[in-house]
């Protein structure tokens, strides 16, 4: 197991989904535009092996919200659609520049805009968060 990031990156992988921004190259390599639109990150796979450019997955080590997307479309981590719809068009970065990168006022404040519920939320969010934990991935800078 690799070590987790915060379950906030979850709601930016389904940002991520939503909004139809991730696109497979090939089978082995994905592209994810970033919520701002100004970025793009690569996301390399072989079997449950991933390296991505985005920090979070490069300088950090856990998989953050490119990889988990990924992740998702590829059916290894469940993918609540229903949830997932209530965070479409948000700009991840802008509101997390605004909150310093303080990822769970961020995440309570797009809830309390978007009047999402925020238990149904977490409670979806938990579930991807245990199947992350029991799979075992590797993160690599480059595979």
């Amino acid at each position: 197991m690799v070590k987790l990031g915060p379950v906030e990156k979850i709601y930016e992988a389904w940002t991520a989904i939503v909004d139809n921004r991730v696109k497979e190259i090939d089978p082995n390599t994905y592209v994810v535009k970033s919520s701002d639109g100004k970025k793009e990150y690569v996301v390399k796979c072989n079997n449950l092996t991933y390296s991505s450019n985005d920090n979070a997955t490069y300088w950090r080590g856990y998989p953050g919200y490119p990889v988990m997307a990924v992740m998702m479309i590829q059916g290894y981590l469940p993918l609540n659609e229903e949830e997932a719809e209530k965070f479409r068009d948000i700009n991840w970065k802008l509101i997390n520049i605004r909150y310093k990168n303080n990822y769970r006022a961020a995440f309570e404040e797009i809830c309390k805009e978007k009047k999402i519920n925020i238990e149904k939320a977490e409670s979806a969010a938990k579930d991807v968060m245990d199947v992350l934990r029991k799979l075992p991935i590797e993160i690599k800078r480059k595979i």
